[in-house]
């Protein structure tokens, strides 16, 4: 099983490189690191079971000049099968942001 997620920035129409993020699983913290230059961060391996990845927003916004009504955005999801890749977007602009299941 593997994970791994992408950032973009919808309000510069770019890569989010810098973001920090934050994989949680039910005993707490698993893994912590930043996305690239291309916005992405891979290699992660929770696990089945319940997790959360929790990017620092209002950072990355703050670093760029840009208030941001999101300080902080926390994506809840359930790996279901441990020998599937799961692939979790974030799609970001400081007033909205949106995710989905990617492959």
């Amino acid at each position: 099983m593997s994970l791994s997620t992408h950032v973009l920035d919808a309000s510069a129409g770019r890569p989010a490189a810098g973001v920090a993020v934050r994989l949680e699983g039910p005993a707490g913290v698993i893994a912590e690191g930043r996305t690239d230059a291309d916005g992405r961060l891979s290699g992660w391996r929770p696990g089945a079971g319940p997790h959360r990845l929790v990017f620092g927003t209002g950072a990355y916004f703050a670093g760029r000049g840009v208030d941001t009504f999101y300080p902080e955005v926390t994506i809840g999801f359930t790996v279901g099968d441990p020998d599937e890749h799961y692939h979790v977007p974030l799609l970001l602009s400081p007033y909205a942001y949106s995710t989905y299941r990617g492959s």
